[in-house]
């Protein structure tokens, strides 16, 4: 349930959750699903549920196995918010990451208004960032509910990014992904609609990633936004510029 990843902001995954629901328009073409699916029909046991929710308990101390320090996404194919996931499992989660204080582990929700009103009942080691989906303006909101969380690293994940989202307010915010969707139905991401967050995160001095243009064919369409390949992280619990390339 941990494997290298090709995600172009971390370096491993850790799933020990799988499966989930849709609960806005970012979901509707989920990787995860297409994925879970492919790997239920191949017979991996642990997609023998398809894409519904399931627990993986004998995947939570692999982190723990691991020796060289590594960036994680936790749950690439679900969401650890979830409702359905018990709060001591969560704990349980949370206690693995804390002991692996070797890693740095990036946790992605869609569901931040759980994960805020959990927050009390979790540790927060310094190596946990903690980060939110917004795809649209309708769902900014996932922002505030972030900023209740006192995660060390709080970040956006602005993909698939399906619209304008002005005005971008970061206070609180230690870093910026932004992404189009890609893959079957992909829909169109707007340049002017990355250039904006581009330039709220400059005004704002938050460090900015742009991981794609998406579509059907991803890796043609690339990753340059005005000819720069914007790699910019969050370095060591303090807000620090990365790397940023001109071609």
């Amino acid at each position: 349930m941990a494997q290298v990843s090709s995600i172009e902001w971390t370096e491993a995954t850790w799933n020990p959750v799988t499966g989930c629901t849709k609960i806005s328009p970012g979901c509707r073409h989920c990787y995860a699903e297409r994925m879970a699916k492919r790997l239920k029909a191949m017979g991996q046991p642990r997609y023998r549920n398809g894409f519904r929710l399931t627990l993986q308990p004998d995947a939570l101390e692999v982190p723990l196995r691991w020796k060289r320090p590594r960036m994680i996404f936790v749950n690439s194919m679900s969401d650890l918010f979830h409702k359905s996931v018990p709060l001591e499992f969560i704990r349980q989660c949370f206690d693995v990451m804390a002991s692996a204080a070797q890693h740095t582990f990036q946790v992605l929700t869609k569901r931040p208004k759980r994960a805020a009103d959990l927050a009390d009942c979790l540790p927060w080691p310094s190596n946990v960032w903690m980060g939110t989906s917004v795809e649209t303006a309708d769902y900014i909101f996932r922002i505030d509910q972030l900023r209740r969380i006192p995660a060390a690293i709080r970040f956006l994940s602005l993909e698939p990014l399906l619209g304008l989202i002005e005005p971008l307010a970061l206070e609180g915010i230690n870093w910026v992904i932004v992404g189009g969707e890609s893959g079957p139905g992909a829909r169109r991401m707007d340049p002017k609609w990355v250039l904006e967050i581009r330039d709220a995160c400059l005004q704002q001095n938050v460090p900015f990633f742009f991981k794609q243009w998406g579509g059907l064919n991803k890796k043609k369409s690339g990753r340059l936004l005005d000819g720069t390949t914007w790699d910019e992280m969050p370095m060591g619990g303090e807000v620090l510029h990365g790397e940023r390339s001109v071609a």
